[in-house]
């Protein structure tokens, strides 16, 4: 199969199902911010040696191409049969995997500079982009019916990746740069 397959030339791509849609219409913009964020944590795993951190962001990666499934199949499409859109569960096992990680975090006391071991950095980049594709689901869903379950994935999924970046720097003995208001140095 070739990469390539020239049927976005004229600015569309298909849907699942085939529906034929512009590149930069809300749902593939909803989708590939998505996308983004999974490479993301793609960057946080290569910039790990933790195993259990990576087997937690290697299920995220998979639950992603979910996200992205539902979001690519609208609702209603006979295609649905052939998914599992994203419920209320995949929230609650983020609000787990939260709660989990966050006893391993220091307490949490101002806003801290993104930054520290180069993974935690990167989840910090992917919780950004998270909260971004929250966003651009929240405006899909003004134009067309959609799963709002995804947006609350979303932003669980944000949360989750901020506690993860704060453990990551936890284990690696690494203190957190916080927010000085300005004069207040």
């Amino acid at each position: 199969m070739k990469i390539y397959t020239k049927t976005g030339d004229a600015g569309e791509t298909g849907l699942y199902g085939g529906e034929r849609v512009k590149k930069h219409s809300q749902r593939v913009e909803s989708y590939g911010t998505v996308d983004e964020c999974n490479s993301a944590i793609g960057m946080a795993r290569a910039a790990s040696s933790d195993t259990e951190l990576d087997g937690v962001l290697a299920n995220l990666q998979n639950a992603l191409f979910d996200v992205g499934a539902d979001l690519a199949t609208p609702i209603g499409s006979k295609y649905e049969k052939n998914l599992v859109r994203i419920d209320a569960q995949d929230v609650e096992m983020l609000e787990g995997l939260i709660d989990r990680f966050q006893e391993e975090c220091p307490p949490f006391t101002n806003f801290i500079h993104p930054g520290g071991t180069p993974m935690s950095a990167a989840l910090h980049l992917a919780r950004t982009i998270a909260r971004r594709s929250e966003r651009e689901v929240l405006r899909l869903e003004e134009l067309e019916p959609s799963n709002h379950e995804v947006a609350r994935y979303l932003n669980r999924l944000s949360d989750f990746l901020f506690i993860l970046s704060r453990v990551v720097n936890a284990r690696a003995g690494m203190s957190e740069a916080g927010w000085h208001v300005k004069g207040r140095r």
